[in-house]
């Protein structure tokens, strides 16, 4: 598994999108009992907060302790730093799995093992995560010079998954075909420039070159946002769940 957002765990707690309301209601509804929960690679503890509000214990690892330096600390959350491909809860342990945004990361057939180890028999498994935003023409046009043609190159390997709506990943699971979702929201054009900011791509280009791409793409992305104070943002959400 790749730590990848170590480095902007700061960032990454402001400006990464949540899930909707809808989502969650979802994904409760199919879970019959609520007493244990796993969020795997759960970061900043995004997914983590919203479960601790329906389950008696949420059990969220990470392999970033930056990450989960960033994350909301509520008495039936359990954090830990541990790998998704190992870690120290019993078997049968959990009605609810979540990864959300992070899946392609994993060594697939080690985590697969893990879900099936710990998850109850009648639990149910979510992989969540989400593809590129859009926002209006001109700036998807400007965004997307960005992603392709200056960060192309940059992007890991793993990022085909989310291209690919992760449709392509292994699915060892009775899968549920669940309805299409998006997320909502409106930013300014700083939390525009925060988000890109938080992109794993974006890194690796300043590593590489000691530089931030975005001093190439700030006037063009701002020209492409106009005088628009804000402007709605749409992700469409990636979701496979399965038993």
């Amino acid at each position: 598994m790749k730590d990848n957002f170590s480095t902007q765990s700061a960032e990454y707690a402001i400006y990464r999108p949540t899930y909707p309301k809808e989502l969650y209601d979802y994904l409760f509804a199919l879970v019959k009992h609520k007493n244990a929960a796993w969020d795997c690679a759960t970061g900043n503890g995004q997914v983590a907060r919203v479960l601790a509000q329906h389950f008696t214990q949420v059990y969220a690892t990470d392999i970033s302790e930056k990450q989960l330096n960033q994350a909301l600390k509520l008495p039936n959350i359990f954090y830990r730093v541990e790998p998704a491909e190992q870690v120290s809860a019993i078997a049968d342990s959990f009605d609810l799995i979540t990864v959300a945004q992070a899946i392609h990361w994993f060594n697939f057939e080690s985590f697969y093992a893990e879900v099936k180890r710990t998850l109850k028999p009648e639990g149910l498994f979510a992989v969540m995560g989400y593809g590129l935003m859009n926002i209006d023409k001109k700036v998807d046009q400007a965004v997307f010079k960005l992603y392709e043609d200056i960060l192309g190159k940059y992007w890991d390997p793993e990022r085909r998954y989310i291209e690919e709506g992760y449709k392509t990943i292994p699915f060892p699971f009775e899968e549920i075909i669940a309805p299409h979702f998006q997320i909502k929201t409106s930013w300014n054009f700083k939390q525009l420039i925060g988000y890109l900011n938080t992109w794993s791509s974006l890194q690796h280009y300043k590593k590489a070159n000691d530089r931030n791409p975005l001093e190439y793409m700030y006037t063009e992305l701002k020209e492409a946002w106009g005088s628009d104070a804000v402007k709605d943002v749409h992700f469409p959400i990636l979701l496979r769940v399965g038993r």
